[in-house]
């Protein structure tokens, strides 16, 4: 008689996915050891150095665009960060607890009234749609500013030259002979791109496809949902927020790579000069992170959310 062994329902499928998920490093690896070959041949070829002679990597700005960063912009720098990464995390908290600690209800008084009972969500989902209620406010404050103020010009792509000189700053990064930094005065062509994906792309993805999500869409308007399917808010909403972390794990990482001292000075302490007054300000906002980081829990958010609704078990 042959014995019959019990699996565990799941396990194999997990193992799986694990084991899948284990060659994407090692993938990733091979994958930029062969990006890094092919870019140091292309730029010590002759069409190579011609295509870099034609396409250092920066485009041209308009003559009157601003130089530096100003105050406002580096106190912008700070709350999107700080926004972002609870918005990140809170996210993935909303994908992935099955068992939420605590449910939030509305109440359904004063200003905004509903005929139907509001209905209940969790503190996570609470949480995290607080995160981006605040974040959509103050990236409305940011854009007004940018076109106010002219930055809009840094970030902006006004010529097509743009194009080639991007691909040229990738190559020089890739053959890991990087392109002149100068964020003070005009970022590589790929910043500007990468900025003006990530400000006026990605950002509005991720609120169009969350509101979609949310319990604020109108779910008794057919046709509008017809038009705008729920699946797909949600097949786009969780890619751009990879895109988010991507973007926040390579730009952090340049900034430390190429000139720490100065970088941090453009983006918190508002002058060119390298000195340690912006990485001592960058260093304190990251406390005040990492702080939000771990209060973010329900024994802290239960008296907040407890302001605006009914906190239940």
């Amino acid at each position: 008689m042959s014995a019959t062994v019990k699996k565990t329902p799941g396990t194999n499928g997990a193992r799986g996915k694990w084991t899948k998920l284990a060659w994407i490093i090692p993938a990733v690896v091979v994958g930029l050891f062969i990006l890094v070959l092919l870019a140091r041949w292309f730029t010590g070829s002759a069409a190579g150095e011609s295509f870099l002679r034609d396409y250092p990597g920066r485009s041209a700005l308009p003559a009157d665009a601003p130089v530096g960063i100003p105050g406002w912009l580096a106190w912008q720098h700070f709350l999107n960060v700080f926004f972002i990464v609870l918005i990140i995390r809170t996210g993935w908290q909303v994908r992935t607890v099955t068992r939420p600690a605590a449910h939030w209800t509305r109440n359904n008084k004063g200003l905004i009234k509903t005929r139907n009972a509001p209905a209940k969500i969790s503190l996570d989902l609470w949480f995290h749609l607080t995160l981006d209620a605040l974040w959509v406010l103050n990236g409305l404050v940011f854009i007004i500013a940018l076109f106010a103020t002219g930055q809009w010009m840094r970030i902006v792509p006004t010529r097509w030259d743009v194009v080639p000189n991007a691909i040229s700053a990738g190559v020089q990064y890739l053959s890991l002979a990087w392109p002149t930094e100068d964020g003070w005065v005009n970022y590589n062509a790929l910043q500007l791109l990468t900025y003006f994906v990530t400000v006026f792309i990605a950002a509005p993805l991720a609120i169009i496809t969350g509101l979609r999500t949310s319990g604020a869409w109108p779910k008794k308007a057919a046709r509008l949902n017809r038009v705008y399917p729920i699946e797909l808010a949600r097949a786009v909403h969780l890619p751009t927020m990879v895109y988010f972390v991507l973007f926040i794990v390579v730009h952090v990482t340049l900034v430390l790579a190429t000139g720490a001292l100065r970088n941090l000075n453009h983006m918190y302490g508002g002058s060119d000069v390298v000195n340690w007054w912006g990485f001592g300000i960058f260093a304190s906002s990251l406390v005040v992170i990492v702080a939000a980081w771990f209060l973010a829990r329900p024994l802290f958010l239960r008296p907040i959310a407890a302001l605006m609704g009914t906190v239940s078990r």
